[in-house]
């Protein structure tokens, strides 16, 4: 498989936290095209879309208006064409029943959101890493699965 420009799709309702994170991608210095939508509404509806080039990597918030990161994954991984995608959930909620539920509807990984803008960068770079290992490697992405 050739990747040209890495895909990231980021669904987060926070309009800080989107430019926190854009700014963490810029930092990075990754060739990638950073597409950011504002709920869960607005991401199923970019998804859905037959003519845009699936994400390499979704970043996906849980606490979100319309519909939530949980019920966007639900979709996502019930739908043939989209279930494959790798999906970060990237969320301020640490609590353990938040990481279960995520996982066992079919998230990759579970970051917590920092605060701290170097720590961003680092974890944005390490999830990036082990994905694109997974789309030029050609391992098994269902194993995928990671908390940072």
């Amino acid at each position: 498989m050739q990747l040209d420009t890495y895909q990231i799709l980021l669904a987060d309702d926070d309009e800080i936290d989107r430019l926190f994170f854009k700014d963490a991608i810029n930092e990075l210095k990754i060739e990638c095209n950073l597409i950011t939508v504002n709920d869960g509404v607005q991401l199923m509806n970019y998804l859905k879309q037959k003519d845009i080039t699936l994400p390499h990597l979704l970043f996906l918030d849980i606490n979100m208006p319309r519909k939530n990161g949980m019920k966007a994954l639900e979709e996502i991984r019930a739908d043939e064409r989209l279930k494959d995608l790798s999906i970060a959930i990237y969320s301020t909620s640490s609590s353990k029943k938040d990481v279960e539920e995520a996982l066992l509807k079919g998230a990759n990984i579970y970051i917590n959101k920092p605060n701290d803008f170097e720590h961003l960068k680092k974890i944005l770079f390490k999830a990036i890493k082990l994905n694109w290992q997974y789309h030029t490697s050609g391992l098994n992405k269902e194993n995928f699965i990671l908390s940072i």
